[in-house]
């Protein structure tokens, strides 16, 4: 997509803070975090939302999160804990409109979210 952030983001035409990155995924640091660790795990092949997974495009998901434990071990949270969050549509809290997942950790998360 052209005018996709994030897509942009994968091109190297915005700059971001890498965390990861594989043949598949491609995660950064959020710029407006909301834990001591909050980095955007996203797939390099562009899907707007959750609602836009298909059996045609699902190996996207397990590369994502086959990646997730990889990047809270370098960051030092898998013992303690992370959380993982994708927000579908802009009622639920998306803002950019492809598909993304946080990876949070750092501190001690609280339940109920939102």
């Amino acid at each position: 997509m052209e005018d996709c952030l994030f897509c942009k983001i994968i091109k190297g035409e915005i700059p971001s803070k890498k965390a990861y990155e594989d043949e598949y995924v491609y995660a950064f640091w959020d710029i407006a975090p909301t834990a001591p660790v909050h980095i955007l795990v996203i797939p390099k092949r562009h899907i707007a939302t959750l609602n836009e997974v298909t059996g045609e495009n699902s190996d996207v998901i397990a590369k994502i999160y086959e990646a997730i434990p990889k990047i809270a071990q370098e960051n030092g949270i898998s013992e303690d804990g992370y959380r993982v969050v994708s927000n579908c549509n802009q009622a639920a809290g998306q803002t950019v409109f492809h598909i993304h997942f946080h990876l949070l950790g750092g501190r001690e998360l609280t339940w109920p979210a939102g």
